[in-house]
């Protein structure tokens, strides 16, 4: 899973660098609303987790899950931070 990450970060500064017309995640870098937009898919996807767990819907839960943490990333891009800040709070908490 860490090179699964690893590569999505690496795609998403990437993205972030190049700005292809057609990606959607530079377009969240260029987005009108700037860091909104993706504050607001972290909130919209969280409930679709929520309602998929209620649901007790495993493969709607993987992937409402997969979103949320593909718009985490790209949130810590656009904050100038990058896995191994999420990495050091996660292992600190341990």
């Amino acid at each position: 899973m860490d090179d699964t990450l690893e590569d999505l970060f690496a795609v998403i500064e990437d993205r972030k660098e190049t700005l292809p017309e057609d990606s959607y995640t530079a377009s969240l870098f260029t987005h009108e609303k700037g860091e909104n937009a993706v504050l607001e898919k972290l909130g919209e996807e969280t409930t679709e987790l929520v309602l998929a767990a209620k649901d007790d819907d495993d493969e709607e839960i993987a992937y409402e899950a997969a979103d949320i943490v593909y718009h985490l990333l790209v949130l810590l891009s656009m904050k100038g931070m990058d896995l191994e800040d999420l990495e050091g709070e996660l292992e600190s908490r341990r």
